[in-house]
């Protein structure tokens, strides 16, 4: 069917519509709902959604009936679907559970802002506009990191921010999970790692160059099951969670828990507490062999708890100042015939590249472990621009582009004193809008877009020094996310100046009384409200244009 643009209000725009005006459908209590073996678990979600925001029993029906219908097609990749709605009658068909559970997020948006509510407002009046929908991804990997670390963040927010990712059609939960200012994850082995590393003294405010603290303490962390909960529930909403255990750098937390694990020649580690300040800390495990296995048996209950075939080891921002001073890191150096300190990091990173690939899974970590070489398997994810990407993409590595010139929402959204702790360049909705994942190095390449296609997908980033609740989450992520996830999912221009954004604003009237139902406390269109605003608090504004490699 050749579809063309209907004005129907979808975000993300989907790849082809066509409104026919007079084939609505008026859901009352007689619809029906049914789904092909396989969907049930879609099924179990959208009855659920629906219900709850309509007041309608969507009892169960019979395929071919009038009513709505969840069907399968093997003709179909698996996150694609068609959403075809005629009176009395929609069917979402769809490669598998992840395009039926895309369709259905459509199917909700048709219904209009009040099918986003959890209790209904009304009981009748619930139209599907007529027409037919064909839909699919740009891209497999459409992420997003939330840091726990910095700030910690309760499960029940986690799964909130699940039920918005989906909303969204966003599929990769990156879950920054341990760093210099909190270890979030349990581990049963060493049950340290969380009773002295889960909980700082106090914690900055703002910027670091207003040395303010707050004196008060800050942590908290998942239980293994806490995590197994919100691994299970992404996974009802085609959601994966990619675990992230920062090494040989981010690390004071675990060595104020275990001080074995710091360059002990060096300082006494023992003195050592959870970072409070914001930055990168010197303290950095050190290489002895008992450090590697320490890690490993980390991993291992990491592995347990997260099926993903992705774990995220970090490899940035490693200082090297203790290695360079320590006895036992210059004796390792010599031992394994590396040149420097460089080396060592690029040695630290390969043996759990090599451990991880043993046991089926794959290593992605910043674009800094490109440094010194990677196994076949292994990803980057290239946020100092787009160059560290470029050179993965070459060499034969996959890529999930996240540069934070574009896509770190931590970054403030308007210039001016008003946005509250302004740190970062200005990233607009429009600018998240004209991010264009695939930079023109890779499209221009004459390989036949072998090295393009390695970019396997985008993510944006939320790291949280200057986030501490779900509301100032909500005020960082959105609406650019939704930008973002338009960028993410939708078959743009690669040009970015030939997008239309007009058309996109247009379309955010309408969501934006979504997310408004929802609960999400998003920047307004005109700016911050006085409650968002943090008079007095230092940011960090970075003027002029960011480099675009």
């Amino acid at each position: 069917m050749d579809l063309t643009p209907a004005p129907l209000d979808l975000v993300p725009a989907p790849l082809g519509a066509v409104r026919l005006a007079d084939q609505d459908f008026t859901l009352d209590q007689d619809t029906t709902l049914v789904a092909a073996p396989g969907l049930e678990p879609v099924e179990q979600w959208l009855r659920g959604t629906l219900t709850a925001a309509t007041g309608l029993a969507l009892r169960p029906g019979r395929p071919g009936e009038p009513g709505i219908e969840l069907a399968l097609d093997d003709r179909l990749a698996a996150e694609e679907y068609r959403l075809s709605v005629r009176p009395g009658r929609a069917v979402i068909t769809a490669g598998g559970p992840a395009g039926a559970l895309w369709g259905a997020q459509t199917l909700r948006q048709l219904l209009g802002p009040d099918a986003y509510r959890r209790a209904p407002l009304r009981r009748d009046g619930w139209v599907l506009p007529g027409g037919d929908i064909e839909d699919a991804p740009r891209f497999g990997w459409r992420g997003v990191l939330l840091d726990v670390c910095r700030h910690f963040l309760p499960k029940a927010d986690v799964l909130r921010f699940l039920d918005l990712m989906a909303a969204h059609k966003l599929n990769v939960l990156h879950l920054h999970l341990t760093d210099d200012q909190g270890w979030r994850i349990e581990i049963k082995r060493h049950p340290r790692l969380t009773e002295a590393g889960s909980w700082r003294e106090r914690s900055m405010v703002g910027y670091r160059a207003g040395q303010r603290r707050d004196d008060r303490p800050h942590g908290g962390f998942y239980t293994q099951d806490d995590l197994r909960e919100i691994v299970a529930y992404a996974a009802q909403r085609q959601i994966t969670v990619v675990p992230e255990i920062e090494l040989p750098g981010h690390a004071q937390a675990a060595v104020a828990a275990y001080p074995e694990l710091g360059n002990t020649d060096v300082l006494d580690t023992a003195a050592l507490g959870v970072w409070t300040d914001w930055g990168v800390s010197p303290n950095v495990f050190n290489v002895s062999d008992a450090t590697l296995r320490f890690l490993e048996e980390v991993l291992e209950e990491v592995l347990e708890i997260f099926p993903s075939e992705f774990v995220h080891l970090g490899g940035d921002e490693c200082p090297k100042e203790q290695w360079k001073a320590s006895v036992a890191a210059q004796a390792r150096i010599e031992q394994l015939g590396l040149a420097n300190e460089d080396e060592l990091q690029s040695w630290f990173i390969r043996h759990f590249d090599t451990w991880l690939a043993a046991r089926g899974r794959r290593l992605i970590g910043w674009d800094e472990i490109l440094e010194g070489g990677l196994a076949p398997g292994a990803a980057v994810s290239s946020w100092r621009g787009y160059g560290g990407g470029v050179a993965a993409a070459q060499a034969g590595h996959d890529v999930v582009m996240c540069p934070e010139q574009h896509v770190y929402l931590d970054h403030r959204q308007a210039p001016g004193e008003d946005e509250p702790i302004p740190v970062g360049w200005v990233r607009s909705l429009e600018d998240v809008y004209r991010f264009e994942p695939v930079p023109p190095q890779l499209a221009a390449m004459d390989d036949g877009g072998a090295a393009a296609r390695r970019v396997i997908g985008t993510q944006a980033n939320l790291w949280t020094e200057f986030m501490d609740s779900a509301r100032d989450i909500d005020y960082r992520a959105f609406p650019r996310l939704a930008a973002f996830a338009e960028v993410a999912w939708s078959a743009l221009p690669t040009d970015p100046a030939a997008r239309d954004y007009r058309g996109f604003e247009r379309r955010m009237e309408q969501h934006l009384a979504r997310l408004d139902a929802l609960g999400v406390e998003y920047r307004p269109t005109g700016g911050p409200h006085p409650w968002q605003r943090r008079p007095g608090v230092v940011g960090r504004p970075i003027e002029g244009a960011p480099p675009q490699v």
